[in-house]
């Protein structure tokens, strides 16, 4: 089953808003230039240029960028759906922030990608790439056009829940491929991003395991 309409148009924003900021990221950023990061995070996102070396980095640098868009897109398509979908006023504010803090780390990934001459993914499809470990071409924590459906037609509670069950799975996968990236990336930033995100989103799904055992 495919996504609803009103997650189509969600993702198309999302896509639109890093391709259009992606000349930007790449032309308004030095070597001093950071990403935005959540304010509210208990670990902020990494501060890393937006700009990248062409030498300096590796097959496994390509692949993590690659996947972790995508994977991000999906992560700010769900945390939107909570404006309207969820009762909790927590879990507006826990979307919230995933969302400010993931949309800069596409627009940065995103400059990486045009600078290496690497091909940019496109809405929530990921690439596939062996040096990654990934032999079967799907990315951890991913969900699944069904799921995506099922998550946006619920409200109130039910949402909620579904909501955070759902982005722990999400965060956990991201978190898998943030580690292979500091195990086989060479690109210095890469890495540092792939260490905040390990931090931010290790934080945030003990968050939301408290929230869940809450009620």
């Amino acid at each position: 089953m495919k996504p609803t309409r009103t997650a189509a148009r969600r993702l198309a924003a999302v896509t639109a808003a890093a391709t259009l900021t992606a000349g930007l990221v790449l032309t308004g950023c030095d070597s001093n230039d950071s990403s935005t990061p959540a304010n509210t995070s208990p670990a902020t996102s990494a501060e890393v240029p937006a700009t990248a070396e062409s030498g300096a980095h590796n097959a496994a640098d390509v692949a993590f960028a690659q996947r972790m868009i995508p994977h991000h897109r999906q992560a700010v398509v769900m945390s939107q759906m909570a404006r309207s979908h969820a009762t909790s006023s927590d879990v507006k504010a826990l979307a919230e922030q995933i969302e400010k803090a993931q949309e800069p780390e596409i627009r940065t990934m995103t400059g990486w990608l045009k600078a290496w001459g690497a091909e940019i993914p496109e809405g929530m499809d990921g690439m596939h790439d062996p040096g990654m470990g990934d032999t079967n071409g799907t990315m951890p924590g991913m969900m699944s056009d069904r799921q995506m459906t099922d998550l946006d037609r619920a409200s109130g509670g039910t949402f909620d829940a579904m909501f955070l069950t759902m982005m722990i799975e999400h965060h956990e996968g991201a978190i898998d491929m943030a580690m292979d990236e500091k195990q086989q990336g060479a690109y210095g930033p890469a890495k540092d991003l792939a260490d905040a995100i390990i931090k931010t989103q290790t934080a945030e799904i003990t968050h939301m395991r408290e929230m869940l055992r809450a009620g």
